[in-house]
């Protein structure tokens, strides 16, 4: 099968101008000026060609969401409150074309198999997936035994999720995470992964402390941390901003629109967080997506919770694309070429050759028009096309 996108604005994420995108199967064979590759020669020599005229149109890297509960999640309050799991539309009309799939809170009724077995099942229905080891319990959860031996014996185990400084996690000593951060050291290493440990930050005042002490004196990166949800609480982005500067990177949880107690804005943390120094490249903005996101008072009661929304990224990058205070490149990268960089996931995050196809088309107005996941096209003219097994 082959695709032939053209005359559309290419970000890539870099600004290309008008291109067409040359698409064998599911990878990108060519991205050109307009008709360098002939549709008629195509055609004429008998080859199946789809044509999606992209004029007019935008042209950006498919998502890459990091941080997705695409097994369900949540359970603060009881089983009613547990998250179901998500169908590939959902994924579609987010524009996420390749996902990382984690455990939540519950690490006792929601079990990694379950989650690798969701995950390859996305994987056949047209998404590109992995997972992480771990949760919000240390020691931390495992398939083989071992977080080294899941990512070496495991492909889809990228890395390892942990949980501090949150009245739901283990309150790990620094000792403890000191191990697991070693163990995926390790891990990453030995199977040529990333390695990455996913912190869920909570907003306890020991926030980033104890993650500094854990490596120090140590030959690992601070960037072996991958911090999440830094953006729940002013006093936390605050802290971030000394972290990054010791060499350490920083997730955004995606959230567009207006202010709440909930959340400090995408645009606000983005904002805070440039005006401080810290390098674009040292950020990324994943959803939490199909994650529960509880209300607490002050005596540790739930008063509420909600869901959180796949579709935050997408919505998070058309609100701040014209936005005079972002530049477009930069805020594409945190949601693609950044995070493929940081997981170390070859192949994604860009419009090039021998890259894989994973591209959207926006229309004139900015809207989802156009979405393309290993080469098919998933959405066309706003339409799901690519449904998942059960919907």
């Amino acid at each position: 099968m082959m695709i032939l996108c053209k005359n559309g604005e290419v970000y890539a994420p870099e600004a290309l101008g008008r291109k067409d995108i040359f698409v064998v199967n599911k990878t990108i064979v060519n991205v050109a000026a307009p008709e360098t590759v002939s549709e008629a020669a195509l055609k004429t020599a008998g080859f199946d060609v789809e044509v999606i005229d992209a004029s007019g149109c935008t042209i950006m890297p498919g998502i890459i969401d990091r941080h997705v509960h695409f097994n369900g999640a949540g359970g603060e309050g009881g089983p009613v409150n547990r998250t179901p799991p998500l169908q590939l539309s959902a994924f579609v009309k987010a524009g996420v074309t390749s996902v990382v799939g984690l455990l939540g809170t519950d690490g006792t009724c929601r079990s990694l198999r379950e989650l690798y077995a969701k995950a390859l099942a996305l994987e056949a229905e047209g998404l590109s997936t992995w997972i992480l080891s771990g949760s919000y319990r240390m020691p931390s959860a495992t398939i083989t035994g071992g977080i080294t031996d899941d990512m070496c014996l495991i492909e889809k185990v990228i890395g390892l999720k942990i949980a501090i400084a949150d009245h739901r996690s283990s309150h790990p000593s620094v000792e403890m995470i000191r191990q697991a951060v070693s163990d995926a050291r390790l891990g990453g290493v030995l199977s040529g992964k990333s390695g990455l440990v996913c912190v869920h930050m909570g907003s306890e005042e020991t926030a980033f402390d104890s993650l500094i002490q854990a490596v120090a004196q140590t030959g690992i990166p601070l960037a072996q941390f991958a911090p999440t949800h830094i953006s729940r609480s002013a006093a936390l982005l605050e802290k971030s901003v000394e972290f990054a500067k010791l060499g350490g990177t920083l997730d955004i949880t995606a959230a567009p629109g207006k202010e709440s107690e909930l959340r400090v804005t995408t645009r606000k943390a983005l904002t805070f967080l440039l005006d401080r120094g810290v390098k674009p490249e040292q950020i990324t903005i994943s959803s939490d997506g199909n994650g529960s996101m509880p209300r607490f008072d002050k005596n540790g009661k739930l008063l509420g919770l909600t869901v959180g929304p796949i579709g935050s990224v997408l919505e998070s990058v058309l609100e701040l694309w014209n936005d005079p205070e972002f530049d477009a490149e930069t805020i594409l990268k945190m949601v693609s070429s950044n995070v493929a960089d940081q997981l170390q996931l070859p192949a994604k995050g860009r419009i090039a050759k021998d890259f894989d196809a994973d591209f959207l088309v926006l229309d004139s107005g900015n809207k989802l028009r156009d979405v393309i996941a290993k080469g098919t096209v998933m959405m066309r003219n706003g339409e799901v096309l690519k449904k998942g097994t059960f919907e």
